[in-house]
């Protein structure tokens, strides 16, 4: 049995070449909408946030051999546990790392704390293309700044936007990832003098959102991800055969 851990459109991809290849797997996910869309692209789905120890015990009832992580790629601390529980369990983890783009009119930065450091410095319409579990510390951050929000469309985020806060005219829930030209419209229709995202790669529409801002000359905040020692790491789904061959998995 294989373990994906997922949550992106990158792990839906995977668990559609398993199921192609007849492997058997379990796709594994963290919240209700993730198993909504996870059950659309595998039969045995896991929703819930697993502890090392419950990973072992899960992985161990299963007979999980192999681990493939396929988070986002800024769920650093799922992807640490998951490397200690297969080290400790003796199991092959794979990392799914998506590459990394950037291009000019960008201000890298290390955290939330120093983007919003930058953000009060560049302008005073903040475009938030960061999601909503870290909310908080931007409207905190950037607390006498318009913050305009993209944030998924369920209720239960739009509700904890409102909470902090936000007002209609500071909320866009709808999905992404979006092409240029939507994010260009957003960024137009709301007046937005500065973007912050997250260093997401290609599957995350990063390129699309740089490509936008670069023609409203918006200058765009992107915040590093943390980069973690994986034992295996692979970037594109073609690499996952040979990866399998070479564990006598595939």
């Amino acid at each position: 049995m294989i373990f994906v851990l997922g949550g992106t459109s990158d792990s839906l991809a995977i668990s559609d070449w398993l199921t192609e290849k007849k492997q058997a797997f379990i796709l594994s996910v963290a919240t209700d909408y993730g198993e909504t869309l996870a059950k659309q692209h595998a039969e045995n789905v896991f929703c819930g946030r697993l502890s090392k120890e419950e990973m072992l015990l899960k992985w161990h009832a299963t007979k999980v051999h192999l681990v493939i992580d396929a988070t986002h790629p800024f769920a650093t601390i799922v992807s640490e546990t998951a490397m200690e529980a297969c080290k400790e369990a003796d199991i092959p983890y794979i990392r799914f790392e998506r590459t990394s783009e950037q291009t000019d009119n960008t201000y890298l930065v290390a955290d939330i704390e120093e983007a919003c450091a930058v953000a009060m410095k560049l302008g005073k319409r903040i475009f938030l293309t960061t999601g909503s579990k870290n909310l908080p510390e931007f409207v905190a951050g950037l607390n006498n700044r318009h913050i305009i929000a993209r944030i998924l469309p369920v209720s239960d985020v739009i509700r904890s936007a409102e909470e902090l806060g936000l007002v209609a005219d500071q909320i866009i829930g709808m999905k992404g990832p979006f092409t240029k030209e939507a994010n260009r419209t957003q960024l137009e229709m709301t007046g937005a003098d500065v973007l912050i995202t997250k260093e997401s790669g290609k599957q995350g529409g990063f390129q699309e959102k740089l490509a936008a801002a670069a023609e409203l000359n918006i200058p765009v905040i992107v915040i590093r991800r943390k980069k973690l020692n994986y034992p295996i790491e692979i970037n594109h789904l073609s690499e996952l055969p040979e990866i399998l061959t070479q564990l006598e998995v595939y």
